[in-house]
């Protein structure tokens, strides 16, 4: 029994019923990514639910928010001047038209 190869345009061979095959290592992976996410959807929720038992000290909260807003913006006006000293130190025009 011979098996007539299909071949494409650029000479490769081309998958026909006769001789497609699967990619397991790609089944594997997709399957595992999936399996990843949802174990990590269920303790995200998990999460969430049990931070709805404790009870949220307001005050602290807005501490917290205020300290990490301060820190973001820092690290913004930092990464901007680092930003802006490496264009101009490497002769870009960065003047506005």
């Amino acid at each position: 029994m011979s098996a007539a190869l299909v071949f494409n345009q650029d000479g490769r061979r081309r998958a026909t019923a006769r001789n497609a095959q699967v990619d397991w290592v790609l089944v594997v992976f997709v399957l595992f990514k999936g399996l990843v996410f949802v174990t990590g959807m269920v303790f995200a929720i998990k999460w969430h639910y049990d931070r709805e038992k404790m009870t949220v000290d307001r005050h602290a909260l807005l501490g917290m928010g205020a300290k990490v807003l301060a820190v973001f913006v820092l690290l913004l006006l930092v990464l901007l001047t680092l930003t802006f000293g490496l264009a101009r130190s490497l002769g870009m025009d960065l003047s506005l038209p």
